[in-house]
This record gives structure tokens, sequence and C-alpha cells, in this order.
């Protein structure tokens, strides 16, 4: 069960990334919480599975620290990426 507040520190976070971080007006709404949320998950099975207990401090860590880390990047990327295909998409339609 504790892998449903997992996700729920991997969704604020992604939500947070969403709203801090450029160009959230050319991605989804969901797009930064779903990545941050398929990375706590993700993160937090594979050290259950690794045989981590819910008491030990490393699996919490990681479920905070991990979905930020991989979350930002990319997020950031798509940001970038969007930007410069709408501008290559302007420029092919003769607007710009």
């Amino acid at each position: 069960m504790q892998i449903a507040l997992a996700l729920l520190i991997a969704v604020v976070i992604g939500v947070a990334l969403h709203v801090a971080l450029p160009h959230r007006q050319k991605r989804g709404v969901v797009v930064a919480p779903a990545i941050a949320a398929a990375a706590g998950v993700i993160t937090w099975a594979a050290l259950t599975w690794a045989g981590v207990g819910i008491d030990n401090p490393w699996i919490w860590l990681s479920a905070i620290t991990v979905p930020a880390v991989v979350t930002a990047p990319l997020v950031l990327a798509l940001g970038a990426a969007r930007v410069r295909g709408d501008e290559r998409e302007r420029r092919s339609l003769g607007l710009v």
C-alpha cells in the first residue's frame, strides 16, 4: 500500500516541475506528473523487489529524488523540442 504514497509523492513532484520549468504552455498538463509517477512507481517496485523494506530510508529517498532527476531533463527536452518544431512549422508555412 505504500506504493500509493510513493505515487502521490511523485505526482506532486511532477506538478511542481510542470509549474517551475519553462515552456509549460507548450506541453500537456499531465506530461510531467505522468513521467514522474512512472519513475516513482518503477523505482519503488524495483527496490521492493530487490528486498529493500519500507523501514529503510533509501526507498523513501529514492521515491523522492528519482522522479525529480528523471522528469526535469525530460520535460526540458520536450519543451525545447516543441519550441523548435513550432518554429520550423511557422517557417515552412511562411508565418515568420
